[in-house]
């Protein structure tokens, strides 16, 4: 074991840490040298989006003390923002295994530091958490929770005033004052308690009307109230606001999946609590079958993603991924509003680089613009903040993540459950269904088809190989792919493209280079002096994003 491994150890060991911790210390001490090294190689990495990360002891785990210096450190950066202000908090969690417990460490560091702290009573989804930092007029917000991850992780989402995710130059502030809390000795743990306020119905019931609000066919609806739905909270925290939610729209046939109904850390029922994975989705799609059900509606823990299942030509529940189903809302959202004449000319859409370019299409089509974000929906909220004059109508990215109106400036599953069941009884008026308006999507825009592969590298060893993964992305990046030839790369931490078909590299002006000028940089030099291909005009592109 590395030196500064068992200096870290022995700091644990030797410090003011609780007894508990130091008995399981000394136990995988023991036992399993091997998690020792990756719970104490490094520190538990506050991102730009706050922390995630396994549960256990030691500085790279999710615990009370990496938990407690992440929330001293956002303390600090507060006060330093705003000096002189009586600042405010507000604090939810998910279901997920000690995410209540992280929640009230995070609240009593906040009120040790004389922060108003607003708490949720109990479990709740992640977009509300989002519209109450501005409904609460506060000046920050966290989020337990490790979104869609398998049962062992834990998470820690930051917020500013606006409602989403901390962006530069906030998030880099935090990190710095986080990276400087070295000591628990640094951390106020107790006091000020009368600074923590539990909240409950009161913000349920105001986002619950602004989701109802949304509705844009209550008539459609009520005609089709029986829609036959199947819903799946895959234990975690829709279940307190979806099936309200749909309830509001005026949906009356809904089924709540029982074996994934209550709230459960450990996730019986599934090997990862993800719709994008299809295994999550199993249940809810016999159940579907069992009942003869027209659509299934899937949530993440908290409940900020949302996978679906709709009946294809043969009846059978066939899965939308995440551009399908983000470009069925687009469309859906901009249909309507064109035909109620709401379209001014200052509205607009958002979606990230990685999301499906059908989206864009569709837009086009509208004439309402479209605009490219890095990937992160943190990205898409700073998009709508910096257009103060402008209308934000809906936004989305290809992991199943979508946000329709801008109350919450985070991706929201439960008012998307609530528009994709709103657009499924829409269509039912004209005999059609979700799978039928996809396929006309494609008759009339283009086909469009993609696949996710997932490769999880885990500790230590997965960390050193992603990184020497994208250092040979960028010293000797790959020519052809499957056969066919690379066209252009796309560096986006440098800003750069090359475009070997023309010879050139140029400098990202925008996030998305496919839709905006760039300007010309030096002539290209093929990696490794391997000579720039050039490919006929009826070959196969292959282009590779980094």
């Amino acid at each position: 074991m590395e030196q500064k491994i068992l200096d870290s150890v022995n700091n644990w060991l030797n410090d003011d840490y609780d007894q508990d911790t130091k008995n399981e210390i000394r136990r995988l001490m023991a036992e399993n040298p091997t998690e020792i090294t990756e719970s104490f190689y490094r520190t538990l990495e506050f991102g730009t989006g706050g922390l995630r990360g396994i549960m256990g002891v030691g500085p790279n785990r999710m615990n009370k003390y990496t938990v407690a210096a992440a929330t001293q450190g956002m303390a600090n950066y507060l006060k330093i923002n705003y000096p002189d202000t009586d600042l405010k908090v507000v604090v939810a969690h998910d279901s997920r295994n000690n995410s209540r417990f992280f929640a009230e460490v995070t609240a009593q560091v906040f009120a040790a530091n004389g922060i108003l702290c607003y708490l949720f009573d109990s479990l709740r989804p992640t977009p509300e958490l989002s519209y109450a930092v501005r409904h609460l007029n506060c000046h920050a917000g966290v989020m337990v929770t490790a979104s869609h991850n398998p049962k062992e992780y834990n998470g820690y989402k930051a917020y500013w005033t606006d409602g989403g995710q901390i962006i530069p130059p906030h998030d880099k502030g935090i990190i710095n004052e986080v990276n400087a809390i070295t000591s628990i000795h640094q951390i106020k743990w107790e006091g000020n308690k009368d600074k923590i306020v539990i909240i409950n119905k009161e913000v349920d019931d105001r986002y619950l009307e602004k989701i109802a609000g949304l509705s844009l066919n209550p008539e459609a609806i009520q005609r089709h109230k029986n829609l036959s739905i199947v819903y799946t909270p895959l234990h975690g925290t829709g279940i307190t606001m979806v099936p309200k939610a749909l309830e509001m729209f005026g949906f009356t046939n809904v089924t709540v999946l029982a074996s994934q109904r209550n709230p459960d850390g450990n996730f019986p029922t599934v090997a990862s609590p993800n719709p994008e994975e299809k295994s999550a989705m199993q249940l809810a799609i016999a159940e579907a079958d069992k009942i003869g059900a027209d659509l299934v509606l899937a949530t993440d823990p908290d409940a900020d993603r949302v996978g679906i299942a709709v009946r294809n030509h043969k009846g059978e529940m066939e899965l939308f991924n995440g551009n399908m189903t983000g470009s069925l809302l687009i469309y859906y959202m901009l249909s309507q509003w064109s035909a109620k004449r709401k379209i001014t000319g200052k509205e607009f859409i958002v979606k990230t680089i990685v999301t499906t370019e059908l989206i864009r299409t569709i837009a086009d089509a509208f004439k309402v613009e479209c605009f490219d974000v890095l990937t992160g929906f943190k990205y898409i909220a700073d998009k709508i903040q910096s257009l103060p004059d402008r209308r934000f109508i809906a936004g989305g990215e290809e992991s199943y993540g979508y946000l329709i109106g801008d109350f919450v400036r985070d991706k929201d599953a439960v008012s998307a459950c609530c528009m994709i069941a709103e657009m499924a009884a829409v269509l039912a008026d004209e005999g059609k269904t979700l799978y039928d308006l996809r396929q006309d999507l494609y008759k009339k825009y283009g086909y469009y088809q993609e696949s996710l592969l997932s490769i999880t590298k885990k500790g230590q060893q997965g960390a050193n190989e992603i990184q020497q993964m994208m250092t040979g992305y960028r010293t000797c990046p790959p020519m052809v792919i499957n056969q066919s030839p690379v066209i252009k790369i796309i560096d986006y931490k440098s800003s750069e493209s090359i475009d070997f078909q023309n010879n050139k590299k140029r400098r990202l002006t925008c996030p998305n280079p496919m839709c905006c000028n760039s300007s010309p940089l030096t002539e290209p030099k093929s990696p490794s002096g391997r000579r720039a291909p050039n490919p006929k005009s009826n070959s196969t592109s292959a282009l590779r994003r980094i």
